[in-house]
């Protein structure tokens, strides 16, 4: 398959972004939906991951901080993805200091949430989440669900088609049952072909 990336730099936290174009080669269009075709480095070792990886999962995309009134919120986050990643959710976290409660590196961060809360779903480096700089995904987030984070943990979720399903607030944790509801009834129905 051949795939050609644009670079996009987020002036805010000086983090490259790899986004694949719209029009991707056409294995590529029906296997990785619209939401997924995009590349971040991996937060533990700046590594380019396409989140194509993921095409046929069921996603809940959340923005964190370290040092947030909601920040215990990594445990649930952690507890939600142990328990169905087996049955095809993935939780993909993406640290950000928009709300000025993200101040350490990508280093710092990624030994913080292993070492506080273990986490082990994907985090992906340091980006902006709002506004004119936001990360091409939180952009298309924010356009397909008509709300950009107002907060840290604000959470996404997207079906195993790739499709936006509901966008939650920092407030809904992540054992709510209105989510566990929703991520249940996404995980229930069967991968796209």
């Amino acid at each position: 398959m051949n795939i050609l990336f644009r670079l996009f730099q987020t002036a805010s936290v000086g983090v490259l972004v790899l986004t694949a174009p719209v029009a991707w080669a056409s294995e590529g269009a029906a296997a990785c939906p619209a939401t997924l075709q995009h590349t971040y480095l991996r937060l533990q070792d700046e590594k380019p991951q396409s989140l194509c990886q993921y095409s046929g999962k069921v996603v809940l995309v959340v923005n964190t901080a370290s040092f947030c009134g909601f920040t215990g919120q990594y445990k649930g986050l952690e507890e939600l993805y142990s328990r169905y990643k087996d049955k095809g959710l993935v939780v993909l976290g993406f640290p950000s200091n928009d709300f000025s409660q993200e101040t350490g590196s990508n280093q710092q961060i990624a030994e913080f949430c292993e070492n506080t809360f273990g986490v082990k779903f994907p985090m992906f480096a340091k980006t902006s989440v709002k506004g004119p700089e936001a990360s091409p995904l939180f952009r298309q987030l924010a356009q397909l669900s008509g709300t950009a984070p107002r907060w840290n943990f604000h959470k996404y979720l997207l079906g195993r088609d790739g499709k936006l399903v509901d966008q939650y607030s920092s407030l809904t944790a992540p054992d709510s049952k209105g989510l566990l509801r929703a991520v249940e009834q996404q995980l229930a129905v069967a991968a796209p072909r």
